[in-house]
């Protein structure tokens, strides 16, 4: 499904905070806030992803030069059970709460549920976004730290970020949201989940191929397209399988993936980064900073998001994965 929206809903503010090792990541000097300790001196890793996100909404609130009861909606989410730490961050902004879950593709779908209420005049001011916490996340879905169990090379970083930007009526000069896509469960039958790239680059891939052919669009009209976080592995496929489908390979060159740069080529994050907050840290912090200073006028945000549960896993369940898209302007 293709939305276009007539009333170009504005990023009119964004804000990306980050725990310690981020500083290594590559956007580092884009984000806003890299805090000195992985918990943000909380006595747990969940309360701690709480602050994470409360004080990446209150950067946002301060540089939009408002306050709490000036927000109509905050939609978020997260990866830990329930999006606890979301719900809890929620209850200390005291605004009217939509939590959202498309795992790592949350920071796109809270995005496109901002706008469609902007568009239908039922929101001034929406904060959306995502977050991750690397302790909370590699608990629940893998092993606990203190395990200190080896990853394969398939295997991505989950980040410590928060990432949200405020989306109002259009304001000359800001970014605005032109298009979506609410992208539809793509499953291929991967079942690693140590292999998240694997399993999700189909889903960009069809979430991308509907974008272009609703909007009767090519690679070529936009200056980048944005993907998260297929990680290295995942890109490499995204990429083949766009060229199996005819793309020519210099097209191909605009795809980036937040994953797959977040670190670098350091090897010590395996296949690269991933998460609910890496997409969300650079959409909102470096690809923001690009439309704002006129590197880029349209771009394509793909993010993805692997639907799995512990659960589901140990039942032997494969992995449906999701991508939604938003086309942005400036």
């Amino acid at each position: 499904m293709v939305i276009v929206f007539q009333t170009k809903p504005s990023m009119l503010a964004c804000a990306a905070v980050t725990g310690p090792l981020e500083k290594q990541s590559v956007f580092k000097s884009y984000f806003d806030s890299i805090m000195d300790d992985e918990r943000f001196h909380e006595q747990t890793n969940e309360r701690g992803q709480m602050t994470l996100i409360q004080e990446a909404c209150d950067l946002i609130m301060k540089k939009a030069e408002i306050k709490n009861l000036d927000v109509d909606f905050f939609l978020s989410g997260d990866l830990v059970n329930q999006m606890t730490p979301t719900n809890f961050a929620a209850r200390e902004l005291a605004v009217s709460f939509i939590g959202l879950f498309s795992a790592c593709a949350t920071s796109i779908s809270s995005v496109i549920v901002a706008s469609l209420l902007t568009e239908l005049g039922a929101s001034q001011l929406a904060i959306a976004g995502a977050s991750s916490q690397h302790n909370a996340t590699e608990r629940q879905f893998r092993y606990p730290l203190d395990y200190g169990a080896q990853k394969p090379a398939t295997a991505q970083w989950t980040v410590t970020a928060a990432g949200y930007t405020l989306i109002g009526k259009y304001h000359k000069g800001l970014p605005f949201v032109v298009a979506a896509t609410v992208g539809k469960i793509v499953d291929y039958g991967q079942d690693d989940p140590f292999n998240m790239g694997a399993a999700m680059a189909p889903a960009a891939c069809d979430t991308i191929q509907t974008h272009l052919k609703k909007r009767n669009q090519t690679l070529n009209e936009y200056d980048a397209i944005f993907t998260g976080d297929l990680g290295k592995i995942g890109l490499k496929l995204l990429k083949a399988m766009l060229a199996e489908d005819g793309i020519k390979k210099e097209q191909l060159q605009k795809l980036r993936d937040a994953g797959d740069e977040f670190f670098g080529e350091d090897e010590r994050f395996n296949a690269g980064a991933s998460g609910a907050g890496c997409s969300a840290a650079v959409f909102f912090s470096y690809v923001d900073a690009q439309l704002k200073t006129g590197r880029y006028k349209r771009i394509l945000l793909v993010a993805t998001g692997a639907l799995l549960s512990p659960l589901s896993f140990q039942q032997g369940e494969t992995i449906p994965c999701i991508a939604h898209a938003v086309e942005i302007s400036i």
